[in-house]
């Protein structure tokens, strides 16, 4: 479990609080001991406890930093209360801010390669660096997008593969229903048939025994005749 959140106020307690403050405290000193060394930084770092101990921690010489710090001050006032002075300085603010841009402009233009024609051997070997770094980077970045991509590509595809499946089953039930139908249709019009066959015979036999009978008095009748003839 992670820590509870610790709400910004007084800590009553009067151990909590010192305990708090040893802990921060070398927290603080080890952040401004690390701006100075990675950032080249000039840091100075002065605390008070609630009990008057002085803490303090300087790159340099803490005197020489108060100095700096006096001077600055001085100097920040002066330029806010000498408008010239104040329009000078925004001034050279300006043209520093230009010259970067030139200077970021100049270096686009070695990466693209132009302008190549004044760079000795090592200033083209660092530059060939650089594109290679840049060059790797991107690679890189490319490389993780396309992973990303077959990814989620992968999914999709295992989506519509569960997807064909169901249609599948649900076309199989479905053309089974259909046989069944058909079959119950076959056996329904088969039955049928037969009924109207039987009751088309019987109405057959007596019409041929009528006629049959017919046919026997005419032939006995002309038989009669004939012997009457003679």
């Amino acid at each position: 479990m992670g820590r509870g959140k610790i709400a910004i106020q007084r800590i009553d307690n009067r151990t909590n609080r010192q305990v708090t403050f040893s802990k921060r405290r070398n927290g603080l000193m080890k952040k401004a001991r690390e701006l100075a060394i990675l950032c080249d930084a000039d840091v100075g770092l002065i605390v008070f406890s609630c009990t008057g101990r002085l803490n303090e921690f300087t790159s340099s010489s803490m005197k020489s930093i108060i100095e700096r710090y006096q001077e600055a001050r001085e100097d920040n006032n002066c330029r806010l209360l000498n408008p010239i002075s104040e329009a000078k300085f925004w001034q050279m603010e300006v043209a520093t801010l230009r010259q970067q841009v030139q200077n970021l402009q100049n270096n686009n233009r070695k990466l693209m390669g132009e302008e190549l024609s004044g760079l000795a051997i090592r200033d083209l070997q660092f530059l060939q660096s650089q594109i290679e770094m840049s060059l790797q980077s991107i690679r890189k970045k490319k490389e993780q997008l396309l992973t990303e991509e077959i990814m989620q590509l992968n999914k999709k595809g295992i989506v519509l593969q569960k997807e064909n499946v169901e249609l599948k089953k649900e076309v199989s039930s479905a053309h089974q229903h259909k046989l069944e139908l058909q079959k119950k249709l076959s056996g329904e019009s088969t039955s049928g048939d037969c009924d109207r066959a039987c009751g088309s015979g019987s109405d057959k036999v007596p019409g041929r025994s009528i006629a049959h009978d017919a046919s026997e008095h005419i032939s006995l009748a002309l038989s009669i005749e004939g012997h009457a003839d003679e």
